[in-house]
């Protein structure tokens, strides 16, 4: 069933509001099996949103609005919505007997506007509002069916969740059951080009590549008459995929780089330390993110100049003059003065060139060197992003220290 999202208020037309609020429908919709085609924004005025409505159902079966069902003049959306499918407004007097209820728990006298909020369409399915005054409903026309919901997502949420949810679930006749693919190392045109096999001529499942700062996603989704049909599906794909570029994937559960290492860390009781220069303290603050970490990393350096380099880390000052600090000598020497000093199981270290400013013609801007001591071993991963943007060259080399221990542990 193809559905549409239509979020009303002039305050999200204004941008004084995030719309929050349609992203975690399109998830829900997608998860029970409805194919989201389009998402509107209309303000609060009675003729565009009539017109939205109307539009949204020549291509849909299912419509899912929200906002505008406050108590006040410019919420209009009940009204509309009625108009639209051919209904009549009626006082409904449990909905009413509901929201006097609402208001003495609250403790205040509902004042005469709110009773707005019991006038319902007469073919309504209410939905109760748990954490609100404003009730929802579901309204259904010649087969095609709005539903309406509340604007606040603290309201929204709830009422989806216990109301709205089971109501879509007895409509639809297909589930979709999909897994996010977390991938480093390679880009997204690459990772399209080595699964295109796979891509091609594709139906069910199906794959969709999704680029990431500094990383990739792959969406591998299946739509059944059953979850364990499409569970088995989606299963059946990922092994293909695996086969094709499983060296660059670190999860198949959607979870972040660093999470994946921490989890290491923490399952094989393993300790780290970190010193950084052109990242600033990114790794160490990516680390610390992680409750539990404590277990495991024991401490951070942000060694940004050649003097911190030697004083904290033995850094050889002999070194430095013949390669200068971005060169894979230095990372070298970082990672292993940083095992001597913490005595940790990891040691990674990072220098680089962040930019925009700092390149030679030999170095250019982008140019990272990732040393890592482990098990008695030294390592380095050379680096060069082509890219001049300061953030992005931290936050990927943040992310190739990640991805050098993860390879490792």
């Amino acid at each position: 069933m193809k559905a549409a999202i239509l979020s009303v208020g002039t305050e999200l037309l204004f941008g004084q509001i995030t719309n929050t609020n349609t992203v975690y429908l399109s998830q829900q919709l997608n998860m029970l099996g409805y194919d989201v085609m389009y998402h509107y924004t209309v303000g609060d005025n009675a003729k565009r949103m009539a017109e939205m409505i109307r539009l949204a159902f020549s291509d849909c079966d299912l419509v899912l609005t929200t906002g505008g069902l406050g108590p006040t003049q410019d919420d209009m959306t009940k009204e509309i919505a009625c108009q639209v499918m051919g209904d009549e407004l009626v006082l409904m007097d449990d909905v009413l007997a509901g929201l006097l209820q609402y208001f003495d728990n609250l403790g205040e006298e509902m004042t005469e506007n709110n009773k707005k909020q019991a006038v319902m369409p007469s073919r309504a399915k209410v939905f109760d509002n748990e954490t609100g005054s404003a009730p929802g409903f579901a309204l259904e026309k010649d087969g095609k069916f709005i539903v309406c919901m509340p604007g606040p997502p603290g309201e929204m949420k709830p009422m989806f969740q216990n109301h709205v949810r089971p109501f879509l679930q007895e409509m639809s006749r297909e589930v979709i059951y999909y897994r996010m693919v977390r991938v480093f190392g390679i880009g997204e045109s690459r990772l399209e080009t080595e699964l295109l096999e796979l891509i091609d001529g594709q139906s069910d499942p199906t794959l969709a590549t999704y680029a990431k700062e500094g990383e990739c996603a792959l969406r591998i989704a299946s739509k059944r008459r059953t979850l364990a049909e499409a569970e088995k599906a989606v299963d059946e794909m990922l092994k293909k995929v695996m086969a094709l570029v499983g060296e660059y994937v670190y999860s198949c559960d959607d979870e972040e780089l660093v999470e994946v290492v921490c989890r290491k860390l923490m399952e094989k009781k393993l300790t780290i330390s970190c010193a950084e220069s052109c990242t600033g303290g990114k790794f160490a603050a990516a680390l610390t993110d992680i409750p539990g970490i404590s277990a495991c990393f024991q401490r951070g350096f942000v060694t940004y100049s050649n003097e911190a380099k030697i004083e904290q880390l033995g850094v050889s000052p002999e070194t430095l003059e013949r390669y200068g600090a971005v060169s894979e000598e230095i990372a070298r020497e970082m990672a292993e003065g940083l095992a001597r000093v913490s005595g940790s199981d990891l040691c990674v270290s990072v220098t680089g060139i962040a930019g925009p400013a700092g390149a030679t013609e030999i170095k250019p801007v982008g140019l990272i060197y990732v040393g890592l001591w482990y098990q008695g071993r030294t390592q380095c991963r050379k680096i060069q992003t082509g890219d001049d943007d300061r953030s992005w060259n931290r936050q990927y080399a943040m992310l190739s220290m990640l991805d050098l221990v993860n390879r490792n542990i």
